[in-house]
């Protein structure tokens, strides 16, 4: 067993360097936000170094079960690492043409990387808790990061309201999980769990559990904080929004589902099957009536967990394996699409409207084509990656017997390409509103550029990560 301050080092840099960029924003004087930016890069960095140079194939365990190391945790922090850096690119020019505290955003981004990360590495209740509630409180500081905007407020209170109801639930659900097994750590509720004692308050335990994973999946029933967050936070908290706290929602389900409560999969699996559906459902079809391109994201979203739930429902080593891949498919989707949307926003306003896609093509046709590519991506057109990511889903799904859910994800996905082909319709077919010349900064048309490249690249040699995912899992 090594020595917890080895297995915890990302965090304890993560940590650390939130320290620096505190101290930055306070003495960096006049280029405090060139300083604060620099030193939260930096600590990303430094992070991800000290999680890529550890043995690949080690697991270390932390004192009591409650921290653990090993090839998962390690693949998706780094996914983390790279998302979140992303996304602090993505936001300094939004940022600088607002005259917003960029000290501010890029504390509260540290403090949510670091929740993620602890989720991540969870080996008990305890510790995904303390993870989860980190994270929760940095992003309602993000979402109502623009003090001035009545929307951000409102859709910061929103989701604090019915995060704390979520979190009520799922610390509800955990202490009588407690009071059944009389563990907390995941090896130890897990091991409990396999008697046949105290099944049915158990069953009463993982609903309230369940009720927590739901709502930072942003599935439905518990989908009400996604399109009103997504559309009242600035553009550049809802690409970290929609991006990085995705991966903590998969550690979330998988540590909990899988490692604590495998014995009763049997059960999960008709609730979180029943939660796809609706997901698919409600998502796809509610996504076609809207005009705000930000809110028809955010209800696709909720259709894509549909697709990451249904991976769960499959119930074997492929179909986990498959929700992994379509989980880390989705997040370099959903950020190359909101980084073209940050792209087209100016410093006097929002792209906000479908309207301002209108005409792309005409104004810049090199954007239009990023734009096309994810959206193609996005229906899940080969051989783009979203192909990939659905057919490995729907596979798994087929493999386990569940033709009708595959069915199910055929069907919507088919509902779904309507409104991605709207976008692309207006971007090539539409006369522009207004011909208003595009000059994002260069480090963010590079970006989103690589960004799309890699959307392209995983569609043409989608191996090498399922392979991965694969490997980590095992």
């Amino acid at each position: 067993m090594l020595a917890f301050a080895s297995i915890a080092l990302p965090e304890i840099v993560v940590g650390l360097g939130l320290c620096l960029v505190l101290l930055g924003g306070l003495f960096g004087g006049g280029r405090s936000r060139d300083v604060t930016y620099l030193l939260a890069m930096t600590t990303l960095v430094i992070a991800a170094w000290t999680t890529a140079t550890v043995d690949p194939a080690a697991t270390a365990i932390g004192p009591g079960g409650a921290f653990v190391l090993d090839p998962l945790a390690r693949l998706l922090k780094l996914v983390v690492f790279a998302f979140a850096a992303a996304a602090f690119v993505y936001s300094r020019a939004y940022l600088q043409d607002r005259r917003l505290e960029a000290g501010d955003f890029y504390t509260l981004g540290l403090f949510a990387v670091l929740g993620v990360i602890v989720m991540v590495s969870s080996g008990s209740f305890l510790m995904v808790y303390l993870g989860l509630e980190t994270l929760s409180l940095a992003l309602y500081g993000m979402v109502a990061f623009e003090r001035d905007s009545t929307r951000g407020a409102e859709a910061a209170m929103k989701y604090f309201v019915l995060s704390a109801i979520a979190s009520a639930c799922l610390l509800y659900g955990i202490s009588i999980v407690y009071g059944v097994t009389g563990h907390i750590d995941f090896a130890g509720v897990a091991s409990a769990l396999a008697g046949s004692e105290g099944r049915t308050a158990a069953l009463v335990g993982l609903c309230f559990i369940l009720i927590g994973v739901a709502f930072k999946f942003g599935s439905v029933p518990f989908h009400m904080w996604v399109p009103d967050v997504y559309e009242g936070a600035p553009a550049c908290v809802t690409l970290f929004v929609a991006t990085v706290p995705k991966i903590a929602a998969f550690a979330l389900a998988l540590r909990v589902l899988l490692d604590a409560l495998d014995p009763m999969q049997a059960d999960w699996q008709l609730i979180l099957a029943a939660l796809a559906v609706l997901s698919l459902g409600i998502g796809n079809v509610v996504a076609i009536a809207q005009a705000n391109i930000r809110r028809m994201l955010a209800y696709s979203a909720i259709a894509h967990v549909g697709f990451i739930l249904l991976g769960f429902v499959a119930g074997d080593a492929d179909g986990v394996q498959a929700a992994l891949f379509y989980t880390v498919v989705y997040v370099v989707m959903a950020a190359a699409a909101f980084g073209i949307v940050l792209l087209l926003c100016g410093p006097g306003g929002d792209a906000d409207s479908l309207d301002d896609f209108r005409g792309l093509n005409r104004r810049h046709p090199w954007f239009a084509l990023l734009m096309l590519l994810v959206m193609m991506s996005m229906i899940g057109v080969p051989p783009l990656v979203g192909f990939y990511a659905k057919w490995w889903v729907l596979a798994a799904l087929l493999d386990a017997g569940q033709l009708w859910l595959a069915l199910v994800g055929i069907l919507f996905s088919v509902i779904g390409a309507f409104y991605y082909l709207r976008v692309i319709r207006l971007m090539y077919f539409e006369p522009a509103a207004a011909n208003v010349p595009l000059q994002p900064a260069l480090d963010l048309r590079l970006l989103v550029s690589a960004n799309v490249a890699v959307v392209v690249g995983l569609g043409l040699f989608p191996g090498g990560l399922l392979e991965l995912c694969g490997r980590v899992l095992s």
